[in-house]
């Protein structure tokens, strides 16, 4: 899944000594969509990716994640984990031949605006025309 919106906040680095003797590292951040009603997102990468990524706050990002749930002492917990980060504003390459991938504003693509149309030709004027009284239909 993926998600577009600004960084506005990043958690201390977290890291420890797992049961299997195994060092792990974890970085979490605050996203938030840039929508008429904008949700904060909380997401992590971890392992390796906790410092691959160095997001900062203010940045915009698209950010490639997987949801997860799981069960502890009856209670379900759901994480966003993080697995890619790039810059928001980067375009993905337009090959020859193809249209051009439409902008997205808040995740929704917004399609270009229609050239403007050819001038009309001007209505007849029907008031001052002379009356004749042959072209009713009845």
């Amino acid at each position: 899944m993926e998600i577009i919106g600004k960084i506005i906040l990043k958690l201390p680095l977290q890291t420890g000594v797992s049961k299997a003797g195994n060092n792990w590292s974890k970085q979490e951040y605050v996203l938030e969509t840039q929508e008429n009603f904008p949700k904060k997102v909380h997401f992590d990468f971890f392992g390796d990716r906790a410092t691959q990524y160095d997001l900062q706050e203010g940045q915009m990002v698209k950010l490639s994640f997987d949801i997860e749930s799981r069960e502890y002492n009856g209670r379900w917990y759901t994480s966003i984990r993080g697995w890619k980060a790039e810059p928001a504003d980067a375009q993905a390459p337009v090959y020859a031949g193809a249209p051009a991938a439409a902008p997205a504003v808040g995740g929704v693509p917004v399609q270009p605006a229609a050239a403007p149309a050819a001038p009309a030709a001007p209505a007849p004027d029907f008031m001052n025309e002379p009356s004749n009284a042959d072209d009713l239909p009845f």
